[in-house]
């Protein structure tokens, strides 16, 4: 059975951030490990949308895979075994993965994820779908009567300029594209906020607005924008959901 530590309370995080409990998503410790001498690096393009990562049939997989290990976590505390799912080469492959629950009026229930590519995208979907409904420190636990009205939304991150990481540097704000880029912004190697792609077109706001949510979520104020320790990075997502 896996493990899941014990979470800091709603109002200590809401105290935190100052956000409304939109999917600006939470990172699994450890998640983000950025080396600045890579990213400086020539990167391939970005990820043509028209192409994606993944088939209809392997999206459906996964949002099963999601649903599965969500509800036996919660009703029996167990991981399923991913041994039996019948898998696909770009289900196989090392990449970070968020998992976003909504409860049945479309709110936001849980939001848990992981960016560096480090674990096969399948491992990385069923073990946040399990985060998301019991560690999002937002959030009060999932609960087994809740689990018919919830709806799972996977974002399978794309490659970045390194290998491991999704992140490309944001070196002018003209490059951060609203519904294509998420946003995750480093503040002196030490880490900081993440929002997901889907979120500013979803709220529709536009750059600035993006940028401000940002900084709230990493728990900085505007004033140090042009702080050289703040690095801004983008990355994109294929986004799916039941």
């Amino acid at each position: 059975m896996g493990s899941f530590k014990s979470r800091p309370k709603r109002s200590e995080v809401r105290a935190q951030t100052g956000l409304p409990p939109f999917c600006s998503a939470t990172l699994v410790k450890s998640s983000v490990v950025v080396l600045a001498e890579d990213l400086k690096r020539k990167g391939p393009d970005m990820p043509d949308p028209n192409e994606p990562l993944l088939t209809q049939g392997e999206e459906q997989t996964l949002l099963r895979v999601a649903r599965t290990a969500l509800e036996t976590y919660i009703r029996k505390a167990t991981r399923i075994d991913l041994d039996d799912v019948e898998t696909t080469p770009a289900m196989r492959e090392n990449r970070g993965a968020f998992v976003t629950l909504r409860d049945k009026t479309g709110n936001l229930r849980g939001c848990i994820g992981s960016t560096s590519h480090a674990s096969p995208l399948l491992v990385s979907v069923r073990d946040n779908a399990i985060r998301a409904a019991v560690n999002d420190p937002r959030f009060e636990p999932v609960t087994t009567d809740e689990l018919s009205h919830l709806t799972i939304e996977i974002s399978a991150l794309l490659d970045g300029d390194a290998p491991g990481t999704p992140f490309r540097r944001v070196d002018s704000l003209d490059e951060i594209v609203i519904g294509r880029d998420g946003l995750y912004l480093d503040f002196d190697g030490t880490g900081g906020g993440l929002l997901l792609p889907q979120v500013a077109s979803e709220r529709n706001w536009d750059i600035d607005q993006f940028i401000h949510a940002l900084y709230q979520k990493s728990g900085l104020s505007a004033e140090v924008r042009q702080d050289p320790r703040v690095v801004i990075h983008r990355f994109s997502a294929q986004v799916f959901s039941e």
